[in-house]
């Protein structure tokens, strides 16, 4: 079967997930994967940004460099990068095939979405990298990602997220993304105090290794982020995102140059698709409180939508001061809240809302919500 229709053929959301099955299948085709050294990011915000940032300069010093993050906004391809480019589909199709044929047709059909495409960036990646950069999905200590040895784990900002499956408060989500870490690791600036404390407590019973990004930044570093940050216009949780990338170069003793980083955002991070459209495909608290500091000032139409197992009437609410209207576009997946509820909260933000038809050039649009609100904007875009 082909790679596409194998996917399609798979759900891409569970309601329960058996977190014993990527470790036992890893476990047993181990042998066929010679894999790179391996930076693991976890968190709850910037995983994205932070490895592409990272990536692109490791490539650009002369190291062959994977990096996998999820989901895809448009092209499945898009999840698998090296070099530069993302990988074809037509090379996808070969790793597919040798990952089938290393898989029993039991372990290929059992495997979850995630996992199996897991599978197959690292297949891809143990065959050409020095390095990979893996990003988790939801989790970290039970995620498929969390099953290769890596050298260091990138902490990103942790907030509340997936609750369903990381635990309902901040100490149990921090304590399960944490438990991820194999051996040494960098914290980003954390908004709750607890992530330190848990962090700490995984320290003392892991025997790991952590560092503070102040502790491997120094005033050149600093100096060099500011001018990254200028030539790329990077926004201030961009910006953050940036400096965690270079901690884990200055942890890996790599030298870098300024020009390392030009040309290294990853689409869809508040990315300005034109002079009166941004795009962000953050969709949770965290995001839309980066999101208003990064543009507070200026009010935007706002072209949302939202996953129902998402806190969205807390997101308007913090939208709210940057919101001159929002426009609903339609979303067509099982995960996605219905209108009347998101009305309900909008009616009771008193802000005025509509349905998305299409663009006006004389107004300024803010489309945010999910990497399925940017991908349903991008084809009316587009045409």
């Amino acid at each position: 079967m082909y790679l596409e229709e194998f996917l399609e053929a798979k759900p891409l959301y569970y309601d329960e997930i058996d977190y014993t099955r990527m470790p036992r299948i890893y476990k047993r085709v181990a042998n066929h994967f010679n894999l790179p050294k391996i930076i693991h990011i976890i968190g709850t915000n910037g995983k994205g940004t932070t490895g592409r940032f990272l990536a692109t300069a490791l490539y650009n010093l002369g190291h062959n460099t994977g990096h996998y993050t999820s989901p895809h906004i448009v092209k499945f391809n898009e999840r698998i990068w090296f070099n530069g480019e993302v990988v074809t589909m037509e090379i996808l199709e070969q790793r597919h095939q040798e990952l089938l044929e290393i898989l029993s047709d039991e372990e290929a059909a059992q495997l979850s979405y995630f996992e199996y495409t897991t599978l197959l960036a690292m297949l891809f990646f143990s065959e050409c990298c020095d390095y990979a950069i893996v990003e988790a999905g939801l989790g970290g200590e039970y995620d498929a990602t969390a099953v290769f040895d890596n050298h260091l784990t990138l902490i990103t900002p942790i907030d509340k997220d997936h609750e369903a499956f990381l635990g309902d408060d901040i100490k149990s989500i921090s304590c399960t993304k944490l438990n991820a870490i194999h051996k040494s690791a960098i914290i980003a600036n954390q908004k709750y105090n607890i992530v330190y404390d848990c962090l700490r407590e995984i320290e003392r019973i892991k025997g790991i290794k952590s560092y503070f990004i102040d502790d491997l930044l120094v005033e050149d570093d600093l100096k060099k982020i500011d001018k990254i940050a200028q030539h790329e216009l990077l926004v201030p949780y961009l910006e953050s995102n940036l400096a965690l990338a270079i901690a884990a170069l200055k942890y890996f003793k790599i030298q870098y140059r300024v020009e390392d980083f030009y040309n290294s955002r990853l689409f869809g991070r508040l990315t300005r698709l034109s002079e009166n459209i941004l795009v962000d495909v953050g969709h949770n608290v965290l995001a839309a409180e980066s999101i208003l500091e990064s543009l507070k000032g200026k009010q935007y139409i706002l072209v949302y939508n939202s996953y129902k197992d998402k806190n969205y009437t807390e997101i308007l609410k913090i939208l709210k001061p940057i919101i001159l209207s929002v426009e609903l576009i339609d979303i067509y997946n099982i995960r996605i809240a219905q209108s009347s509820y998101l009305q309900e909260s909008l009616d009771a933000l008193s802000i005025p809302y509509s349905k998305f038809e299409k663009i006006d050039k004389e107004k300024e649009y803010l489309v945010f919500g999910s990497f399925s609100v940017v991908e349903a904007f991008l084809k009316v875009y587009h045409g």
